[in-house]
């Protein structure tokens, strides 16, 4: 592991890296403060799971402290910090000084979110510091240059932030937020809890029973500001060491005041229990479940996810269809496989839908023009090209916000919907898979291809899905892992049922089919 304290020098790196090594693949970027702790190498360990390269950055930043707040007092553990990142997996630590990073008196530049943004939850008792986050990180992804950042959602408002100055300068870095981790107790790890003494430790778990208290509520079909507020405020006020900054209603991404949710509201608190200041947060989403399906080719994706979709009544996204649909149109206009700009320019601006019956481009029912050989002889190119994956994936994203959807892919929840009720990796072995595609070939009255060959096949296919530089096929942390060898569709099906309505309420009480 390398450790760098200069712009000049980590940039050399990385270019070095890039011209000695072009299949590097991607750089994930994990922005931290330093003090390492569980929840800072939870990031750590999504970054190594997404990239090749990991830098973790190590810098108090000055311009987000206001004058009576702990910058000074601020835990600096580097040492420790370089040991903790060694062992995470991490290739490259970038520790800057205030100087080097241009930021040691009030006269640099800075980055002005907007003033809704900043001036709720945190931003009304710490005017300024989310200009001098959005400014430090900001820099931090211009210097590094990363295909990834990782940010905890433990800083609900600074990740809602920093994905509106992604978006408004058109960064080419895709922001990850990832799940708060929290002590036995419930505490949300921070840097700041060794600040807590030992009696105080013991009542601050009090925020996150005050944010399950409101869950509970929600579940209990609770949707209004006042009805969620007040389950908080109530349990909250039980322990009389708790200071209760605020706690609020808002919307995720926008960070407006919510009366009532309807698709997803952030349940925000801060605090003081001593002179520690703590925050916390939950997400409450009302949403249908959303049921992601990866694995390698040939494991039975689709087949199981059509069958799911019926019995649910659930939309089948059919992303193959999207790529399909997409090199379509393409081949319509007399573009150019090859001609990433011009494929870039339509796919960002066609009108794609998906519905139960087909699928529609531009108003053009394509449903069945989409299977001809003519695409499907193109289609792998197409869809191996950033943009079209990246404008791809917005438009499955936003099917996805209000949920009832089950969708399969290599990526799907990885990627697409980390954030997904119901995630499985369904595989199987080459084996098992290349008999498989022998049968469906049988079946087809296509020409017979031997076991053997069809093994080599699925083997390359891994490899290469495995190794892809965009949105590669791996298996997602937290997802249910279904080895189907011996298994039949049916119990396939049944398995990734029961756990869907183990997971959904509204799928317990009874479904179509």
């Amino acid at each position: 592991m390398r450790l760098f304290t200069t712009i000049v020098g980590v940039r050399c790196y990385l270019e070095q890296l890039r011209l000695s090594q072009p299949q590097a693949g991607e750089v994930g970027l994990v922005p931290t403060m330093g003090a390492l702790h569980a929840g800072h190498l939870s990031l750590i360990e999504r970054a190594k799971q997404e990239n090749d390269i990991i830098i973790v950055s190590i810098f108090v930043n000055p311009l987000q402290f206001g004058p009576a707040e702990d910058f000074s007092a601020y835990p600096r553990r580097i040492e420790s910090d370089r040991q903790l990142c060694d062992r995470a997996g991490a290739e490259v630590i970038f520790a800057p000084t205030a100087e080097e990073m241009g930021v040691e008196n009030q006269t640099a530049s800075r980055v002005v979110p907007p003033e809704s943004m900043t001036s709720v939850l945190c931003g009304n008792s710490r005017p300024g510091h989310f200009q001098g986050v959005a400014t430090i990180v900001l820099k931090l992804l211009q210097i590094c240059q990363p295909q990834r950042a990782y940010f905890g959602q433990k800083d609900a408002q600074q990740l809602a932030i920093i994905r509106r100055l992604v978006t408004d300068f058109n960064l080419p870095v895709e922001i990850v937020g990832c799940p708060i981790v929290r002590e036995e107790s419930g505490l949300a790890y921070s840097s700041r809890n060794q600040y807590l003494t030992s009696q105080e430790r013991t009542v601050a778990p009090i925020l996150y029973r005050g944010l399950q208290q409101s869950h509970q509520v929600f579940e209990r079909g609770g949707r209004s500001r006042q009805a969620l507020l007040e389950a908080f405020k109530s349990t909250v006020a039980q322990v009389k060491m708790v200071e209760l900054e605020y706690v609020d209603l808002v919307r995720p991404d926008t960070l407006t005041p919510l009366g009532e949710i309807v698709e997803a509201g952030l349940l925000a608190c801060a605090a003081r229990i001593g002179s520690t200041r703590l925050i916390d947060n939950m997400i409450l989403r009302n949403r249908e479940i959303i049921v992601a399906i990866d694995g390698p080719a040939g494991a039975g994706k689709s087949t199981i996810a059509k069958t799911i979709a019926r019995k649910f009544g659930l939309l089948y996204l059919d992303t193959g269809a999207m790529y399909r649909a997409v090199t379509w149109l393409v081949l319509q206009l007399g573009i150019s496989v090859d001609d990433e700009p011009g494929i870039a320019e339509v796919v960002s601006q066609c009108d794609l839908q998906l519905t139960q019956e087909g699928v529609w481009i531009n108003q053009q029912d394509v449903t069945q023009a989409i299977r001809s050989q003519k695409v499907t002889s193109s289609v792998s190119a197409i869809a191996a090209l950033p943009i079209v994956r990246q404008e791809l994936v917005k438009r499955q994203q936003h099917w996805g916000a209000k949920g009832g959807i089950i969708a399969e892919g290599r990526d799907i929840g990885t990627h697409v919907f980390p954030d997904a009720e119901v995630k499985i990796f369904l595989t199987a072995s080459i084996e098992e898979r290349a008999r498989r595609r022998q049968q469906d070939f049988v079946t087809q009255g296509s020409a017979d291809i031997s076991l053997k060959q069809l093994e080599k096949d699925l083997d390359d296919r891994d490899s290469q899905d495995s190794n892809r530089q965009v949105s590669p096929l791996r298996k997602a942390a937290d997802a249910i892992e279904i080895q189907t060898d011996r298994l039949s569709i049916a119990d396939v099906t049944e398995l990734i049922v029961n756990l869907c309505r183990q997971r959904s309420p509204s799928l317990r009480k009874g479904s179509p089919g």
